[in-house]
């Protein structure tokens, strides 16, 4: 896989979650993907202190499923975004897996308000038969300690 193969798999996953098509943005997930949201910078793992998501893929299936249920208030209406991804590194090639760090500055709309995320991710790219595919993926916010007044967006 190249540069440009990573490059494009990033900016497929945003499009797809700025066009609220999650099922096909779940299709980018490998069967045993986790998607974490660490509460605090830097935290090591997500097993001793609290998250503000911790996903296995079964979680994140779930996640999608209450986002598009129709009776689901807490998420209507659904949020509008704009993902912008930039700063792509591939920081580790072990021959099955990419390590990519990038940064994320993410706008939300949603109940006449809106607000900016901006946060450093890690993906966990694995290649398969199918292409690359995500493994992992992890999203530090830089103001993930601050009060979020509920999350109802993917990052």
């Amino acid at each position: 896989m190249s540069r440009p193969d990573v490059d494009q798999l990033l900016v497929r996953e945003a499009w797809l979650l700025d066009h609220q098509r999650l099922d096909e943005w779940l299709g980018l997930f490998t069967d045993d993907a986790v998607y974490w949201v660490p509460l605090q910078m830097d935290q090591a793992e997500p097993f001793t202190m609290a998250s503000l998501i911790y996903d296995d893929r079964r979680l994140l299936e779930i996640r999608v499923r209450q986002t598009q249920h129709p009776r689901a208030h807490a998420r209507v209406p659904a949020p509008r975004t704009v993902h912008q991804v930039t700063n792509v590194q591939v920081v580790a090639d072990d021959g099955r897996e990419l390590t990519v760090t990038s940064s994320l500055v993410m706008v939300e709309y949603r109940k006449e308000r809106q607000r900016v995320w901006g946060g450093l991710v890690e993906h966990r790219l694995r290649r398969t038969d199918g292409g690359l595919r995500i493994a992992a993926k992890r999203v530090d916010l830089v103001n993930s300690e601050s009060e979020l007044c509920g999350i109802a967006c993917l990052f």
